[in-house]
């Protein structure tokens, strides 16, 4: 835990533990486009798996907040925990990667999120389970920069707890990257974290929920989103890249080539977006930090789970400086 020490970053939103289950029997039915997916088991059977892996102390904001401090940021996290050997271990892996936890609650008599993660091949179908914690925010925090990401069903009020916060100290700059709940709300309750993002990150598919448009184009997603209010917006798009919008110009972003084929790709979304963000906080130009921000979710899908591939600012630094030449951002309008 950072004792005494200023948090520059603070991340808020649900922490859980995450149980990958390898299986090999499944196949995946698509549309001609690979939309509306579908994995696809025996009903009624037994189905073999190969291999079973637990990762603690995930989730968007969990990731975020590891990105971060392993990039050299001063990073807390606020999040909840069960009074329960699952949220032990979480706290005691969250300071062992340099996130304070000062801001970690731990609930008596709860137990901390568990998630079962179907993973085959190399994409991953997650069961999600949020536990009703009781929550309040630790409003007397004055970072520089907030991210806010996933939190349960239940949390509709703490949102009102954290605009609340966040119309006393505008000089916090906030980073929104919507979980589930937090897209089925809609725009309008939650409109003002929409206006005050200083950055807002969503992958294609979300980006097409939230406006009601299935088969915008990502130019198309960027002014959307933008209309909402953040200042500049991030759209991902998987192993196609990636878009960036801030208003006056828009770009394309590929992928960091990948070392070998990935291994599985959680937490891709959450290491893009985290590293964009962290580049801005280092003094990077908007332009920088779209060359920073490919890098780490292309070392994260080489190993399981969303935390074990973050890099150090050096390892990032060095992965950069051996890019290929057409590893660069390029307009699109």
């Amino acid at each position: 835990m950072l004792f005494g020490k200023k948090i520059d970053l603070l991340t808020i939103g649900d922490t859980a533990v995450d149980a990958f289950i390898r299986i090999k029997e499944a196949s995946v039915n698509c549309d001609v486009d690979r939309h509306n997916c579908k994995l696809c088991m025996n009903f009624a059977d037994k189905i073999p798996y190969e291999s079973v892996e637990i990762v603690p102390a995930v989730g968007n904001s969990a990731n975020a907040a590891v990105a971060a401090a392993k990039l050299g940021i001063s990073t807390g996290l606020v999040s909840d925990l069960g009074n329960d050997d699952y949220g032990r271990v979480c706290a005691s892996v969250l300071d062992h990667q340099g996130v304070s936890t000062k801001h970690v609650s731990v609930h008596k008599n709860s137990v901390t999120n568990y998630h079962y993660v179907l993973w085959y091949e190399d994409e991953r179908t997650i069961l999600v389970k949020h536990e009703e914690y009781t929550r309040k925010f630790p409003t007397a925090v004055a970072p520089q920069w907030v991210y806010l990401s996933s939190l349960g069903s239940n949390s509709l009020d703490y949102h009102t707890e954290i605009i609340e916060w966040l119309k006393k100290h505008p000089e916090i700059k906030l980073v929104f990257q919507p979980g589930t709940f937090q897209m089925k709300t809609g725009v309008e309750k939650l409109k003002y974290l929409y206006e005050r993002s200083e950055i807002f990150c969503v992958n294609v598919e979300e980006a097409q929920k939230i406006l009601n448009v299935p088969n915008g184009e990502p130019l198309a997603l960027l002014t959307g989103i933008k209309a909402l209010g953040p200042k500049i917006v991030l759209v991902t798009d998987g192993p196609k890249g990636a878009y960036m919008y801030d208003g006056v110009n828009a770009w394309f972003m590929p992928i960091y080539p990948d070392p070998k084929p990935p291994l599985e790709r959680t937490g891709c979304g959450d290491a893009f977006a985290s590293t964009f963000m962290s580049a801005l906080m280092l003094g990077k130009s908007p332009e920088e930090a779209l060359l920073w921000a490919p890098i780490n979710p292309m070392w994260v899908v080489q190993h399981v789970g969303a935390q074990k591939g973050l890099l150090t600012r050096a390892e990032l630094e060095d992965f950069l400086a051996k890019a290929p030449t057409d590893y660069k951002p390029r307009k699109i309008n």
